[in-house]
């Protein structure tokens, strides 16, 4: 499909379906977990990982060619209860931190491209989020997990991800900021993703454009995370009428090509995030009904699928 690993996200439960592991397995060259690689779903306890769903995910990569993308080590919204209730020092508690880092990495090690090691520790003002990360292990707590986790893998790829980057100055500027620091203090970190949770018509490519170039600036990789293409925002909308159809075959066509204008060595991956409509989490999210995805509910190809395909042939033709 194209000479960079487009990947899809899934969930384990989902491949109990023939034809959807013929879809996901024939269409798409990378994995991500949807949720089963997330603290809280692995570490159910101190002393206990649950293991099997992230198996069953890296095993169907690993039977149809395709690279396993981690999602993902740390985020404020995945944190065991065990663990927001730490009653130990705060030494104790990193130490836990890093025993999990190492537990999981370790566990895939040659088997997971790469990681994104932390998500979203970068509020909408652009100030560190407060969160119990920040505040056991301290402001410098996001550079610290990047050293764990290179230690556990010394070839794993290690990224930051976020949203908002791409609409949000403050926030782009704190998260160019932070990865500044993290460069110019040898703190591991080969790339970025951007969450591309946009709609037909927001934010505008140039901006999507911007934030690439800035990164590709600072020599790291690019990874487009956790694409989908609303059509719904207003909740205006019972079916994907013909008209939006349009607009986001014409948007999922522009951000990919707008990936494929990088230089070759900072492309890393676009993943879209899920395979068909119905499963996307925008539905329940926003409370609208939404189609946002490149295949239907029945599993067949929306011209927002063309749309991709066309960018990377370099067909600029109308839909």
């Amino acid at each position: 499909m194209a000479d960079f690993p487009v990947g899809v996200s899934l969930q384990a439960a989902r491949l109990q379906s023939e034809r959807f592991r013929e879809v996901a397995g024939s269409v798409f060259s990378s994995v991500t977990a949807g949720y089963e690689m997330k603290m809280r779903h692995v570490a159910r306890s101190p002393d206990f990982y649950r293991w099997h769903n992230v198996d069953a995910l890296v095993e169907f990569a690993e039977a149809n060619q395709m690279q396993v993308h981690g999602h993902t080590l740390v985020w404020h919204q995945s944190t065991p209860e065990w663990l927001e209730r730490f009653d130990g020092s705060d030494e104790e508690f990193e130490a836990k931190v890093r025993e999990y880092i190492f537990a999981i990495v370790g566990r895939y090690k040659g088997r997971v491209t790469s990681w994104d090691v932390v998500n979203e520790a970068l509020d909408s003002s652009g100030g560190l989020r407060d969160t119990v990360f920040r505040r056991r292990m301290g402001e410098d707590y996001v550079a610290r997990l990047f050293e764990y986790a290179r230690e556990a893998d010394p070839d794993v790829l290690l990224f930051y991800n976020d949203y908002g980057t791409t609409w949000n100055p403050r926030k782009r500027a704190a998260m160019l900021a932070m990865v500044d620091d993290l460069q110019r203090r040898g703190i591991p970190i080969d790339g970025v993703g951007l969450q591309l949770h946009v709609t037909y018509s927001f934010p505008h490519i140039g901006q999507i454009e911007a934030v690439m170039g800035e990164l590709v600036n600072r020599g790291l990789l690019v990874h487009l995370s956790e694409l989908d293409v609303r059509v719904n925002p207003d909740g205006d909308q019972t079916e994907l009428t013909r008209s939006r159809s349009i607009e986001q075959y014409l948007r999922y066509r522009d951000i990919v090509a707008a990936f494929l204008a990088l230089p070759p060595e900072n492309r890393f991956a676009i993943t879209v995030w899920g395979l068909r409509d119905g499963d996307s989490w925008l539905i329940a999210h926003w409370g609208n009904p939404e189609w946002p995805l490149l295949f239907g509910d029945d599993l067949e190809p929306k011209p927002a699928y063309r749309g991709f395909l066309e960018a990377l042939q370099g067909d600029r033709n109308g839909a």
